[in-house]
């Protein structure tokens, strides 16, 4: 399988120094979207009661932002490939804007049965044109870093995930609470057009970048390779506990701990905090030890052990304070949460450089398929077993990655 060039971001002409300009431009990209798919599931507490959904339903809304990524991904990934990341973010950024005004004109609160429908219908398309920024994002990073500093530099990126979410859990749930959903939604927008900006200033392709990428054969298309797609469908599994979590973990603390909307919002905001952290730090340590596989099964193993534990001390006729279940939820969160970087950077490098595009897309249509099947799922296991067979399934998904991501290469030059 071939590999990326190793120096693509110093080629003549193409300034050094520009590829963190372009890196800040993605980050941005990212953040702006995360703070929709990531920021509005933190609202769900008040989603809930503002929309009168039951949790059926507001496991369908939310699934159906994930659902639109994931139907979106791998094509915004292909044509990412032929048209280049500039034309793609910009489009993606601008029609999730224009989603987002939809959902502020047709789908607040208190504008009869169709609000429902509206928001289903906004969200959809929110995800479907958003998806474009993963893919484009990480193909720019990818072609402006160098082998030594790619874990790092898409560990930043995958920072703008948490970023953004927890620019979301900190401010969505009072907005809305205080400022209803009209607020949320053009607050959103508005990030989302700030983005737009930074990409027109700062986003091109580095010079003479096509021609590293034609010096360097592609043994296998992308989509046929078995290696790929293990790491594909692996990083999209490991997503399930995550999505739990982000998405229903404010209601699991009401509901359990009795915890209020503020405390809520700090623990959920922790959490996004503490995993841009671990994922620079994980991009970082990947570098300098190109350790990135077995890092990645490490963090399988560890996810599946803090959810089981998750699921432990949620069950019934135990007497576990607050304290506890808040901090096993950071922790867990922080985890599973701090690989993504190290796992797209793999998942690019096996692809080879002029698919970066299409295997990313492949990547995170298998990220978002999962976060819908996931929100699916949890209200039928919270009828099943309640929330103790929601953290022991999702930890018995965390445990099944373990043997998708592969081990160690046996030789540096392999992939």
């Amino acid at each position: 399988m071939s590999t990326l060039s190793t120096h693509p971001a110093t080629v003549p002409g193409s300034p050094s120094a520009h590829r963190w300009k372009v890196l800040a431009a993605g980050v941005a990209a990212n953040a702006s979207f995360s703070a929709v798919f990531s920021g509005l599931p933190v609202t769900s507490l008040v989603l809930r009661s503002d929309y009168h959904l039951s949790n059926a339903q507001l496991g369908l809304a939310l699934g159906l932002l994930s659902l639109g990524v994931a139907l979106g991904e791998l094509p915004w990934g292909v044509l990412t490939d032929r048209l280049g990341d500039r034309k793609v973010l910009l489009a993606g950024l601008l029609g999730t804007s224009a989603a987002l005004c939809l959902l502020m004109a047709m789908a607040r609160p208190g504008q009869g049965g169709s609000a429902f429908v509206w928001l289903c219908v906004g969200l959809t398309l929110a995800g479907l044109l958003g998806g474009s920024v993963n893919g484009a994002s990480g193909r720019a990073i990818m072609a402006w870093f160098a082998e030594g500093e790619r874990g790092l530099a898409m560990s930043i990126r995958q920072t703008a995930v948490p970023l953004g979410g927890g620019i979301g859990a900190l401010l969505l749930p009072t907005l809305a609470a205080r400022a209803g959903f009209g607020a949320v939604y053009g607050f959103l927008m508005a990030l989302c057009l700030a983005s737009v900006a930074l990409v027109l200033l700062w986003l091109r392709e580095p010079h003479k970048a096509s021609h590293a990428h034609a010096a360097t054969p592609v043994a296998m298309p992308a989509l046929r390779s078995p290696l790929v797609w293990r790491l594909a469908l692996g990083t999209g599994l490991l997503c399930a506990p995550q999505v739990a979590l982000i998405s229903f973990g404010g209601i699991f603390l009401h509901e359990v701990g009795q915890a209020g909307l503020l405390l809520i919002s700090v623990l959920l905001t922790l959490v996004q905090v503490g995993a841009a952290v671990a994922r620079i730090a994980s991009g970082r340590w990947t570098d300098r030890r190109g350790q990135r596989r077995p890092y990645l099964r490490a963090c399988a193993l560890g996810s599946a052990l803090l959810f089981l534990l998750l699921g432990v001390s949620s069950l019934s006729g135990l007497s576990i304070s607050l304290q506890w279940l808040g901090g096993v939820l950071v922790v867990a969160g922080v985890v599973v949460s701090a690989w993504h970087g190290v796992a797209y950077a793999e998942l690019a490098v096996a692809a080879g450089p002029a698919q970066v595009g299409t295997a990313l897309g492949l990547g995170n249509s298998c990220v978002f398929g999962v976060f819908f099947l996931t929100a699916q799922a949890i209200p039928l296991l919270l009828h099943w077993h309640g929330w103790p067979a929601v953290w022991i399934v999702t930890a018995g998904v965390a445990l099944l990655v373990w043997p998708l991501f592969p081990p160690a290469r046996k030789a540096p030059a392999s992939s």
